[in-house]
């Protein structure tokens, strides 16, 4: 099963009208699964009042937060 499928039950904050982390150490979990997922580092960033997971996937800088209880690329 994809990881994009498993729900994420993690406190969240809305930051620009997109959904983060609330906590590191929440974020920090999810990183940890995504990056078995995809097979390239990622890591956690602040980004306004939440928490993202953030990456270079083919060579494009990509953030990712969460959208309807699942994993979701940021625009």
């Amino acid at each position: 099963m994809t990881i994009f499928a498993a729900s994420v039950f993690d406190a969240t904050v809305i930051y620009e009208g997109k959904e983060l982390f609330k906590g590191k150490g929440a974020a920090g979990v999810w990183a940890e699964k995504l990056a078995k997922e995809l097979e390239i580092p990622i890591t956690v960033e602040k980004i306004g009042t939440g928490w993202a997971l953030c990456g270079k996937l083919d060579g494009v800088d990509c953030a990712w937060g969460i959208m309807g209880q699942r994993l979701k690329k940021l625009d």
